[in-house]
Parts: C-alpha cells; sequence; structure tokens
C-alpha cells in the first residue's frame, strides 16, 4: 500500500463543516475567473505546466476570455509573495483558486475558507496537511496529487539499477518546503533498503547551490537526487549543469528536468496531471462541492534517461535499463 493510501487511514473524518457553496459562475450570467497561483517567476519559467494546464480548459470547449477568464500569478518562490497574491485573488472574488505545487497550494488554503481550492501536483496532501482524507477531502480543498513523496524508494530503486557501483547518494531539499522533512525521511528510507548511504544537502535560493554542491564533491557523491518541489523545478538547468560539471549522475522527478541535462527521471506522467486540473475546476464551476471530489493520484509513470548526459559522466548504461526507458535522449 502506498504512502499516500497509508495515511488516509491515519483518521476518520467527522461531519463535513458546512460552507457556503459557490455557484455557478455560468447560471449566474458572468464569465467565470480562476485564479492560478504558480510557484515560478513567469509562465516561461513553467514551462509545459502552463501550456497543459490551459490545454485541459481547451479541452473542455472554454474559449479564454470568452467563456472563461484566467488571474495568473507568478511569486517566483518567495514565501511574501506566495502570500500576498494569494489574498490578491481571493479578494479580488474568483471563482475557483488553483494552487500549483508544493509550495503554492498551502498558501492557497490559507488565503480562504470558502473559496473553492484545487492544488495541482502536490506529493503528499494528508502529510502537508492540505487534506485529511483522499478520497473524501474536508471543507474546500480537493486536487491531484504527483505522488512524487511514494516515488522517492522507486526512483533510488531505478537509480541503483542504472549504476550498480552506486554507493553514496545526496539529496538537495529545499528547507522552505513544508514537505521537506518528508523528503529527507523517504529518502534515508529508501537509501537503506538498497544499502546505500544517503547525505542531506539545503538550499534556499541559487545563491546556496555551488556551496552546497561544493560540499557534495568533498563528501564524494557519486549521485544526486532532488527534493520534488518548484524551487528546484524553475532552477533544473544551474542544478543539471551543476552536476554533469561535478560529474554527479542527477535523477529527477520530472521530463523537464531530464531535459535540462538529468541523468535520468522517473515520475507521474505531469502533462495528464496539469490538463486533468480542469476537469476539477469545471466541476466545481457546474456546482460540485470540494468535499464530494476526492483526490486523485497519477495513473500513468515513466522513466527517462539521457545518454548524452550518461556520455559526458562517463557512464555506461545497463541494456536493460534502455529496454525499460519511456524516452531516451540520444
Amino acid at each position: 500500500m502506498s504512502q499516500l493510501r497509508r495515511r488516509e487511514f491515519v483518521g476518520v473524518l467527522g461531519s463535513a463543516a458546512l460552507w457556503p457553496l459557490a455557484a455557478s459562475a455560468q447560471q449566474r450570467g458572468r464569465i467565470p475567473r480562476i485564479g492560478v497561483l504558480w510557484h515560478a517567476g513567469s509562465a516561461d519559467e513553467e514551462g509545459s505546466n502552463f501550456v497543459e494546464l490551459v490545454q485541459g480548459f481547451r479541452d473542455l470547449g472554454y474559449v479564454e476570455g470568452s467563456t472563461i477568464v484566467f488571474e495568473h500569478r507568478f511569486p517566483n518562490e518567495e514565501p511574501a509573495r506566495f502570500r500576498s497574491m494569494a489574498a490578491e485573488l481571493v479578494q479580488s472574488g474568483v471563482n475557483v483558486l488553483v494552487g500549483v505545487g508544493a509550495n503554492a497550494a498551502p498558501y492557497a488554503k490559507s488565503a480562504t475558507a470558502t473559496t473553492p481550492v484545487v492544488f495541482i501536483a502536490v506529493p503528499d496532501p494528508v502529510g502537508s496537511g492540505l487534506v485529511t482524507s483522499i478520497s473524501r477531502p474536508e471543507a474546500n480543498v480537493t486536487g491531484i496529487s504527483n505522488s512524487a513523496v511514494d516515488l522517492i524508494g522507486k526512483r533510488v530503486e531505478v537509480l541503483k539499477e542504472m549504476m550498480p557501483e552506486l554507493r553514496r547518494i545526496a539529496l538537495l531539499v529545499n528547507t522552505n518546503a513544508q514537505v521537506a522533512p518528508v523528503y529527507v525521511e523517504e529518502t534515508r528510507a529508501a537509501a537503506v533498503r538498497q544499502e546505500l548511504s544517503a547525505r542531506t544537502y539545503s538550499w534556499r535560493s541559487p545563491a546556496e547551490l555551488e556551496p552546497a554542491f561544493n560540499a557534495m564533491k568533498e563528501a564524494n557523491i557519486q549521485a544526486l537526487m532532488i527534493a520534488p518541489d518548484g524551487l528546484a523545478f524553475t532552477h533544473r538547468a544551474l542544478i543539471a549543469d551543476a552536476s554533469i560539471r561535478q560529474r554527479f549522475a542527477l535523477s529527477g522527478w520530472s521530463r523537464p528536468i531530464l531535459e535540462a541535462g538529468a541523468l535520468m527521471w522517473y515520475g507521474a506522467e505531469p502533462d495528464a496531471i496539469f490538463r486533468r486540473a480542469a476537469v476539477y475546476v469545471d466541476k466545481l464551476l457546474k456546482g460540485s462541492k470540494p468535499n464530494e471530489i476526492p483526490v486523485e493520484g497519477p495513473t500513468k509513470f515513466r522513466l527517462g534517461i539521457n545518454l548524452r548526459t550518461a556520455k559526458a559522466l562517463g557512464l555506461t548504461v545497463p541494456p536493460t535499463m534502455l529496454t525499460r526507458a519511456d524516452e531516451v535522449i540520444e
């Protein structure tokens, strides 16, 4: 049983608190307005996630500016901006507030007890306190998990299969992320299962990357895992470049990290998650209650390998891994 499902049974919900329903904006004759609290500094930095979310609404027949309006906010990973932008969106009267990722979602929830909130790509919704139950979320919050915490063990396992000689790994974790302790705990446990030693290196801004990488080099680290959060996604190219320079095999959780230069990625298919979020918002606009819409986890998982990076690191990828891979960059 996955960690996500195990935690579902930790507590049992009492009677759900009543909260004012957001009546369908279409029924009121108004164009619905959707507030989206991202994590990076721009749509370009969000990359395919931005594109796929917008496409999800188009797939449902929405036309931007005609049948739906988006209010996008980009906090650039700054806690104060997360807080102020979430409050701004709620005060502006959006019909649904979307929080993208583990960093943005808690601020979206904290900003309102009445406006429906949909989170996207949150690693551990129960453990991070966004909901108390997967099958029946409480109050005004629901959404889609990327199960990134649950997949840490599998990612370590795949990395060991790719590098049989692997002995020492590192975890680069943004200590500002609320779920940082969970990432550390799961990575250490996974390392023990694979008979690896694991060290944790913290960072909270790009300026802290160089000291962290220098410390890893002194510790003779062979491979690096990055905790899945918005900061690492935004600065994926910097992390990938530094990993190649220091000759660390970088393992990530999303395809854009592979494209940036990671050796491998294993995780949920992000495009499907972001498109699916539009379905959640659509249900809410049509009158459903958030606490009636179960939190979903991913159904598609992919393994990608970057042979260009393997060559730069002097690594030979086992043929069995190439056969298993869903995508290979040559």
